[in-house]
Order: structure tokens, then C-alpha cells, then sequence
């Protein structure tokens, strides 16, 4: 644990010893739920990157896709 992260709960920590009890059990649970939700959408998020064309079409079309869609311009420098 670094120092700024010990100051951080340390300072939560006083904020929360003048709540009463429900508000802490409160804070406790939504807590929970955001560590569940926080993992939960991380992996989700990671497998959602794979795959990232939704299309079923081949690697190969795509690529032609791609590569048919570019443009260049021909433009002439002078120095």
C-alpha cells in the first residue's frame, strides 16, 4: 500500500466515524457492489475486444475492404 493511498482511506476513515450506523451498512454494500461491478464489467470489457468486427465476414474481405476504401492524393512539393 503507498503512502498516499494509506492518507486516502485514513481520511475516509475519519469522514465515516461521525455517520451513524445504517449509513455506514449503507456505504458497506455500495462498496461491495462496485468491486462486484467493477470486475464484473472489466472482463467484460476485455473479451469484448476481441473479435472487434462484428461482421462474418473473412479477415481476407476485410483487408481488401480496407485497402480499396484508402485514397492518396498526388500532390508536388517544390523546394
Amino acid at each position: 500500500m503507498t503512502v498516499a493511498t494509506k492518507n486516502i482511506i485514513d481520511t475516509y476513515s475519519y469522514l465515516f466515524e461521525g455517520l451513524d450506523s445504517f449509513t455506514k451498512l449503507e456505504l458497506i454494500e455500495r462498496l461491495t457492489k462496485s468491486l462486484k461491478k467493477e470486475k464484473n464489467t472489466k472482463e467484460k470489457e476485455f473479451f469484448k475486444s476481441f473479435g472487434a468486427f462484428p461482421e462474418d465476414k473473412s479477415a481476407e474481405t476485410i483487408t481488401e475492404e480496407i485497402k480499396a476504401s484508402r485514397s492518396f492524393k498526388d500532390k508536388d512539393f517544390k523546394f
